[in-house]
């Protein structure tokens, strides 16, 4: 492709993204394909030149598209919000372009410099403690590919701290002991497992009616091991749970955690950007206690994935974990301790500059089109749970102060599993299924950027009609 191909195709393909953001409310929310489809419909094998470009395009309309789960649709009710924004998609097309390495300081200074800015800019927005800071002195963030990214980093920090560094030589994760409550995200089993943490290692600890941990089994939990010999090291405590959005009560978990020298991390993927509306700090209680933390700019604030923010008071234990500096990576800015060299505050060593869309996005939208969209949500929710509560047919089951409502039918659980089913069947929304205390529920997570009061309204209309 020549320049100049490359910039009538440029528009052309800018112009397809617009005009499938505007009409993408004309679309069912989910597709029609079965297992199978898309690749039936597509050449078997490579080609062997060059394809002209109409070929391509109509392959999109004709497979591709048809082929998603539409995720920026208005009734998109499932799962969690992936929100991108204008911004943010020029901004990825500008990381493109640029095709920069951001894997240390001197492969390009502004990919570096810029991202540990953005992370600034955020534990600003955010309300966040200042030890996590860039310019505190023991520590800092980065952004992580997912929260899954960035738990494993938690783990394998915390692993590090309390072998006193011995793990990297000898890999003996035997004695080591680690806390969640059963609504935790599965990626913390997931990078438990990574780590070498055996599931007869992993506590579950109890929660409460309100689906929180209870302060009181962790510390019985965590005590109990340390009578058998065995080492605590890592207790997630998680800021809106992806099932039925629980708070975890960080305040009382961390005098626990600090007074047993346990690593605390809070995992405030879905919810913790909430907090970018000031009335609604009180998302970040008992952050100040924690050793890490993350929440996901790609979920509900309109950053297209993948930027997920991590943050860690302890960069030493961090480092300790993940540095490692063959000859072909030295240079003297880093080793002067002058800049971070962000491959080692990651799992990977190549860096996409991922910082871009946080920049584009707070600079061109403002801070306050994201407070906006976040307090509509907010509204809309609590609508909704109005309508809901007006209904004896329907139960909410779990607190619901954000965007998230989880409900189900009083007949039962065999009714309300074919009630889940018939509604996504429908394709005019998409709601997800969980499991609460042994019961299927639906959930209802308002969060797309373009989902507004009819969207809402018409969701209530359809989950009435298909009972």
């Amino acid at each position: 492709m020549t320049p100049d191909e490359f910039r009538a195709r440029g528009r052309e393909l800018i112009d397809r993204i617009a005009e499938y953001l505007e009409t993408v409310e004309q679309r069912p929310v989910t597709s029609s394909a079965a297992p199978g489809d898309v690749r039936a419909a597509l050449a078997e094998h490579p080609p062997t030149a060059p394809e002209p470009w109409p070929a391509l395009m109509d392959d999109l309309d004709r497979v591709i598209v048809p082929g998603l789960t539409h995720w920026q649709h208005p009734s998109f009710f499932a799962y969690f919000p992936a929100n991108t924004s204008y911004p943010s998609i020029l901004a990825d097309l500008l990381t493109a372009g640029l095709g920069v390495q951001g894997m240390s300081w001197a492969t390009s200074p502004a990919c570096t410099e810029v991202e540990v800015l953005m992370l600034d800019w955020m534990q600003e927005l955010l309300g966040l403690p200042e030890r996590f800071r860039s310019t505190s002195g023991t520590g800092g963030g980065v952004i992580q590919g997912s929260a899954s990214e960035a738990t494993l980093v938690a783990i394998l920090s915390a692993r590090w701290r309390a072998t006193g560094g011995t793990v990297n030589a000898t890999g003996d994760t035997t004695r080591l002991v680690a806390y969640a409550t059963s609504q935790a995200h599965s990626s913390i089993e997931k990078g438990l497992r990574i780590a070498g943490i055996g599931t007869d290692r992993i506590r579950t600890v109890a929660h409460d009616e309100s689906f929180a941990m209870r302060p009181d089994a962790l510390a019985e939990a965590i005590d109990a091991d340390l009578a058998a010999g065995l080492v605590p090291f890592f207790v997630c405590s998680t800021h809106g749970t992806t099932s039925s959005g629980a708070f975890d009560p960080t305040l009382e978990l961390g005098p626990i955690c600090r007074d047993r020298d346990v690593w605390l991390h809070v995992d405030a993927a879905m919810m913790g950007i909430a907090a970018l509306a000031p009335e609604l700090r009180w998302v970040n209680d008992g952050v100040e206690l924690a050793d890490s933390y993350c929440t996901n700019p790609h979920k509900w604030m309109g950053v297209g994935f993948d930027c997920d923010l991590y943050w860690t008071a302890d960069r030493v234990a961090l480092l300790g974990a993940l540095s490692i500096l063959p000859e072909y990576l030295r240079t003297t800015a880093a080793e002067t301790g002058a800049v971070p060299d962000l491959r080692d505050w990651q799992i990977p060593l190549g860096r996409r500059f991922r910082a871009l869309k946080l920049w584009f996005a707070i600079r061109l939208d403002g801070v306050e089109s994201f407070r906006s969209m976040i307090r509509r949500h907010l509204g809309l929710t609590q609508e909704l749970a109005g309508w809901v509560r007006a209904d004896d047919r329907f139960e909410i089951v779990a607190p619901h102060p954000l965007n998230l409502l989880c409900l189900r039918l009083v007949e039962g659980d065999a009714a309300t599993d074919a009630w889940i089913e018939r509604a996504n069947a429908s394709g005019g929304a998409l709601f997800t299924r969980t499991v609460l205390d042994g019961h299927p529920v639906l959930r209802v997570s308002i969060g797309a950027r373009t989902t507004e009061a009819r969207h809402v309204a018409a969701a209530w209309d359809l989950l009435r009609s298909t009972i």
